[in-house]
């Protein structure tokens, strides 16, 4: 079913759902998911639709045993209320966030727009959420009750957009220990654009009090160890993602989620009278592809398979799965590439991740 719905999808994406304001059409979108997921007989249906269960796919990482190494990036589920159901639509982990500190409403609408052309994203969300305190209620909920279909969850956090620059440590170690004994990682997001002054704080003097704080808030209210990744932007030099690396080593993190979105516009196929449309904010999608995979690899040449990379921007295909595995990431990332291709995209990725490692294990024998 999955396989064969991609074609439609695609044709009810650009005929209708293009129509659709985009930040209307995702809530439409993710309240279906979230209301067939709570309906006891569908949720069979749905899993033999949309999940791959070849065990050739099954991954370890950050202390998570996941059917699989795709995961659903930050931004798109932000307040944890719908990892359950993202699990029934084929990711083996859910990354909830950006969270933080305070519950606060973003930024000015209309702050999504696609890129067709491209298939790309911008957005200038700011980071809209209802605030640690309620993603940890709901998140707690979720971990009271065994969950028949196991599912990672990453939370991700950021800066509050009322705290000053100098109190971001406090800021994200708040956020850390309401949310870490729920995590099965954190992550300290410093690399969004749509927060002022957030980036700044991915200079190494600025970074390295933000992780310390947090790493000693999540320690001191789980009473485990939680891993601690930092998500860093596209946009860095190759000389400032060095520093960040040898950063993270220093200061004991377990692992990098590389990349987030970019300022960049350069090299888009869209009408620049279009470009210019969409404005400010950070581009998602296909774009981002190249200078991803440059990260990653610079990141896993510097750190020599010491930090647990996680690979996110432009993932589309198997070949882009497959290609980030072996360039260096334990697990893999996307979001856009969703968005465009709709619920089956995750199965059909994995199910042509698994054929390929089938045929190459039979070129082997």
């Amino acid at each position: 079913m999955a396989g064969g719905s991609g074609a439609a999808y695609r044709a009810l994406y650009r005929s209708v759902l293009t129509r659709i304001d985009p930040e209307v059409a995702h809530h439409w979108a993710f309240t279906g998911m979230r209301t067939a997921s709570r309906v006891p007989p569908v949720v069979p249906l749905l899993r033999r639709a949309f999940v791959e269960t070849d065990p050739r796919l099954r991954t370890r990482a950050l202390g998570m045993d996941l059917a699989g190494p795709l995961g659903l990036a930050a931004g798109f589920d932000k307040d944890g209320a719908g990892v359950e159901a993202l699990a029934h639509f084929g990711f083996s982990f859910v990354e909830v966030g950006t969270v933080t500190a305070l519950p606060q409403p973003g930024n000015p609408k209309p702050r999504l727009h696609r890129l067709v052309e491209d298939r790309a994203v911008v957005n200038r969300m700011g980071f809209n959420n209802s605030g640690a305190e309620a993603v940890a209620r709901r998140l707690r909920r979720l971990r009271a009750v065994p969950p028949r279909h196991p599912v990672g969850i990453g939370v991700n956090i950021g800066k509050s957009k009322v705290v000053a620059e100098e109190d971001a440590p406090a800021d994200y170690a708040a956020s850390a220990r309401l949310l870490a004994p729920y995590a099965d990682y954190l992550v300290v997001n410093v690399s969004s654009p749509n927060t002022p002054g957030l980036r700044n704080l991915q200079a190494v003097e600025k970074l390295r009090p933000v992780l310390a704080a947090t790493r000693a808030a999540a320690e001191e209210t789980s009473h485990r160890h939680v891993p601690l990744l930092v998500k860093i932007a596209p946009d860095l030099s190759d000389e400032d993602v060095d520093a960040v690396a040898d950063l993270a080593l220093e200061q004991g993190l377990d692992g990098v989620v590389a990349t987030n979105t970019t300022i960049g516009r350069e090299g888009l196929r869209s009408d620049p009278a279009a470009v210019a449309a969409a404005g400010a904010g950070g581009l998602s999608g296909a774009p981002l592809r190249e200078r991803s995979v440059q990260v990653l690899r610079r990141l896993a040449t510097r750190t020599t398979d010491r930090l647990t990379l996680v690979s996110v921007g432009g993932v589309e295909t198997a070949a882009d799965v497959r290609e980030r595995l072996e360039a260096g990431a334990s697990l893999v990332q996307a979001y856009t590439a969703f968005i465009y291709e709709g619920p089956g995209w995750a199965r059909r990725v994995l199910s042509e991740l698994a054929a390929s490692r089938s045929r190459r294990e039979t070129d082997r024998v």
